[in-house]
This record gives C-alpha cells, structure tokens and sequence, in this order.
C-alpha cells in the first residue's frame, strides 16, 4: 500500500501521494556501507527512531536481486506509514541495470509502492536520472519530455527503421514538453500507430509520410523525414500545443493509405 506519512527533505515533499521523486548519487568515492545496512532486516531502526520521537524520514531495503526487493518492499509497505525508497541497488550496466530497475521499481511503482527512487547504474549519473524519468514515463505517474514509441523491425522495413527512431530519440532529449511521437517503418503502420500520436513519421525507400493529431501532414523525400518532423513540432509547441479534437477513422486504414500516397510530394 502506499506511504501515509508525508515529509520534506530540502523542500521536496515525498510520500502521502507526492509525486515519486527520482534520485542519483555523485561519482565520489565513498565506503560501501550500503550493502552491510541493507542487510540490517529495517523495523528495527524504525522502532528506535520512533522511541525518540523522530519521524521525518524514509526507508530503503534495496537489494541487487530483483525478486527479493519485490518482496522486502512489499512486506515493509504493510507495516510502515513511512516514505520508501526504491532501487535495485548495483544493477549493473545500462542495458541489464535499466532492465533489472524498470522490473523491479516498476512492479512496486505500479500499485503505488515507492515514494523515491535510484536506477543504480555503472554509468554516468546523467543515465541514471534519464532512466528513472523513462520508468516513471512508461507507468504514467510523471510527464516529462516526449515519449517515443517505434514499430519493430521486420520484412517491410526498408527504411532501417533502428537508425531512423534512434536519430529521433536522440533529437527528442532536447525537448522538456511532453508529448507522444510514433516511428514507424513503413506506411502499413501509419493510419494505426502514428495516428494515435500527437505526431509521426512512416519511412519510405524514397518518400515518407509525416503526420499530425491523426492525419496525413504531408508527403516527403525520405532524406528530410525527421527534419520536416521536428519542423512541424517546433511549429506546434510555438503556436501553443493545441491538440485538435481526434475524429474516429472513417475509412479503412487501406483506403488511407491509398489518399495518403497521392499527396504530392513536398
């Protein structure tokens, strides 16, 4: 269950339905206590707390095994009222760390366990904060920045779908307003994915598609795809961020494709 009690720690307010906030720690060389306290099994040290009258504070039991930090975070959150801390700690590098994070933090995140969280990576603490933001993003419990999502690669890709949404995930770090954008491709997708999006893009041996709030924007040479794309999101965030109201897809997703090649190309 979620924590009761709410506290402050350097003016951000944690716990008692605050927003879940992301933590890091500096490169700096320090003794690894961590390990040895994590294995101190907490109700003690709270017990004590609580027998001096101290209350503002909150509690981590991370562990580097995924299925134990489930487990010991989900005992302890029945038992406190107080703030927890989420982290699989020393997780690794990070492709395994951001997987073993998003697993362990997210199956506790979820059902409203955790108040702050650490994505324990070897790597620049910078990858860390982007992590979390991610894990928190994919749950929607925070909005911040843009969200991606790219159709998998298979037998109609003839664009290198890859290098095309990891040319736009990297554009799309430079963006703190939040909302959705669709890669995709081929134009099979492109009525479907794209359309659910604020935005898009249906790569092309030659030309490709760009879209918007569920229409067709324009036709284009594949070779300024995502500089027309980004063109049209800095038009949009410019002008405000309306989001026109969506109409329900009339016509078959094979007919939109049809209208959508005739678009003349820009």
């Amino acid at each position: 269950m979620a924590s009761e009690r709410q506290i402050s720690v350097g003016g951000v307010t944690i716990g008692g339905g605050a927003p879940v906030v992301v933590q890091s720690m500096t490169l700096t060389k320090t003794h690894d206590v961590e390990a040895t306290t994590a294995q101190i099994a907490a109700l003690e040290e709270v017990r004590l707390l609580e027998q001096l009258g101290f209350h503002d504070f909150k509690i981590s039991v991370k562990s580097s095994h995924v299925p134990t930090m489930i487990r010991a975070y989900r005992r302890l959150s029945e038992r406190v009222p107080y703030p927890l801390h989420l982290g699989v700690t020393e997780a690794g590098t990070p492709f395994s760390g951001s997987i073993k994070s998003a697993v362990g933090m997210g199956a506790l995140l979820v059902d409203g366990i955790g108040d702050t969280m650490r994505v324990s990576l070897t790597a620049d603490p910078v990858e860390e904060v982007r992590t979390a933001f991610e894990i928190l993003k994919a749950l929607g419990l925070r909005e911040r920045g843009p969200i991606m999502i790219a159709c998998p690669s298979c037998g109609r890709d003839n664009v290198g779908v890859q290098t095309l949404a990891e040319e736009v995930e990297e554009r799309l770090h430079a963006y703190p307003q939040h909302f959705e954008v669709a890669v995709l491709g081929c134009a099979v997708n492109g009525p479907g994915e794209a359309g659910d999006a604020d935005f898009g893009i249906a790569g092309g041996r030659d030309v490709g598609f760009v879209y918007a709030h569920g229409r067709v924007l324009k036709k284009v040479s594949s070779d300024i795809l995502i500089d027309e794309l980004f063109d049209e999101i800095d038009r949009w965030i410019e002008d405000g961020m309306h989001r026109p109201k969506r109409l329900k897809m009339a016509k078959p997703a094979a007919l939109a494709m049809a209208e959508a090649s005739l678009i003349p190309l820009e």
